[in-house]
């Protein structure tokens, strides 16, 4: 072990040299795939790694510039501007006229605004440089579409348990980068447990390991010891990112699938994620309505209900509430009929404009309004025959009636279609007796 190594993490001491060192990533990196050809010939493309943290994308970079001689620059998006591009640019240029390339990483490149990511088209179109942006969130979301038709994207995975086992019992016995020599033991379950806390990120899993090592008094790492090291850890779950909308949208389609047991899956690792669980009471308010309606109408009453039981008692009450709601609203009958008839009446409404309200439909709150002939004509639905004013048209009278509610024969609402349809039949009959005259 060198001399400075203790000065550096263990994480950063153990990067892969090679692509044969490299954790992961088989799907892009196994010998015959394209990105290793690429690599190993030393001609590298302008790209962008998108992965969630500890994946390897700076570490994959670093290797593909050393692969092709090419200088290595890097920027953070975060800490970065227009001028460092300038400056980076520069430097590119001056290397290119000494026939030498230029790799340039921008780490968290979704964080550039569109101006600043701009700025680099000319140069990659151009071969300046190399672009190589690293990010944890979608491509398509977060990067112009000039820069994305500019650039190949990969993707890179989470570790898999067998790649970070590996990782982490080389780290351990590893001389000259590692722990090798400190003659230090993990124990086999305190390995598993490891594997687990690291959830895919290889970053975190060696960073777990030298805390632990430092603990490790009796040089034996046991799950005790692992325990102390992980006291304030946290699954991965970025609050803005992919995996908090991936969750979300897991837990979202379980409800509607009619999965209580998988709903619950999801709630629970958001909640072992840190998630607000206001967020998640909020969004099963929106399952009720969306995807269960008046199926079975309880279900919103069950969702405001768990809302406000965690926002009046917090955790754990509340959230064994909104637990609750969620087993409910997966276990009940669905239909999206009233949300469906809600985007066809908004698109009906901007479709056909500010309509006058029909006369007979407008209150007549003054002398001059019923003057003008407001309410003349409405039929009161209560002193109509069943409480129905049957063939009574409420649309504006330039626009034909529409049927936009049509209630599925789930739940609650197959006694509503019943009731509807018995109603539309009075309509007909109305109207038939009309024309008649």
């Amino acid at each position: 072990m060198t001399a400075d190594a203790p000065v550096r993490p263990l994480a950063d001491r153990m990067r892969p040299r090679s692509l044969d060192e490299f954790a992961g990533q088989e799907h892009l990196l196994a010998p015959g795939k394209a990105l290793r050809r690429s690599v190993e010939a030393g001609h590298p493309h302008s790209m962008v790694l998108w992965g969630p943290p500890g994946t390897g994308k700076t570490t994959l970079a670093r290797l593909i510039a050393d692969a092709s001689g090419a200088r290595f620059i890097t920027l953070s998006a975060v800490m970065s501007g227009v001028k460092d591009i300038r400056a980076a640019v520069d430097e590119a240029r001056t290397l290119r006229e000494q026939g030498r390339p230029t790799v340039l990483f921008v780490d968290e490149a979704h964080r550039f605004n569109k101006g600043q990511q701009d700025a680099f088209l000319p140069f990659v179109e151009d071969g300046t440089l190399v672009f190589i942006g690293a990010t944890t969130e979608n491509p398509s979301f977060e990067l112009n579409n000039a820069l994305l038709s500019r650039v190949r994207t990969y993707v890179l995975r989470a570790l898999t348990a067998d790649a970070l086992r590996a990782l982490l019992q080389s780290a351990l016995t590893d001389p000259e980068r590692g722990l090798g020599d400190r003659q230090l033991r993990l124990e086999p379950d305190a390995l598993e447990q490891l594997v687990d806390l690291a959830d895919g990120d290889a970053r975190r899993g060696l960073t777990l390991l030298e805390i632990a090592a430092d603990l490790a008094d009796s040089g034996v790492i046991d799950r005790a010891v692992l325990q102390e090291a992980s006291a304030a850890g946290l699954r991965r779950f970025d609050k803005g990112g992919d995996a908090f909308y991936d969750q979300i949208s897991a837990l979202h389609k379980a409800v509607r699938g009619s999965d209580p047991n998988a709903a619950l899956y999801w709630y629970c690792r958001m909640l072992d994620g840190g998630c607000d669980p206001l967020y998640v009471a909020r969004r099963v308010v929106r399952m009720a309505s969306e995807d269960i309606g008046n199926a079975e109408p309880r279900s919103l009453q069950m969702a405001l209900n768990a809302w406000d039981a965690q926002e009046r008692l917090g955790s754990p009450e509340g959230e064994l509430a909104i637990a609750h709601a969620i087993v409910y609203l997966a276990s009940v009958p669905k239909s999206n009929a009233v949300y469906s008839a809600f985007n066809q009446a908004m698109e009906a409404a901007r479709e056909h404009g500010s309509l006058e309200v029909p006369l007979h439909l407008r209150n007549a709150a003054s002398r001059l309004m019923k003057e003008l002939g407001y309410g003349e004509e409405y039929r009161y639905a209560h002193d109509e025959p069943d409480g129905y004013a049957a063939g009574e048209d409420y649309f504006p009278e330039a626009m034909a009636p529409q049927r936009f509610y049509q209630p599925l024969s789930r739940g609650l609402e197959d006694r509503i279609r019943d009731r509807m349809e018995r109603l539309r039949q009075k309509d007909a009959e109305s109207r038939w007796r009309r024309r008649k005259k």
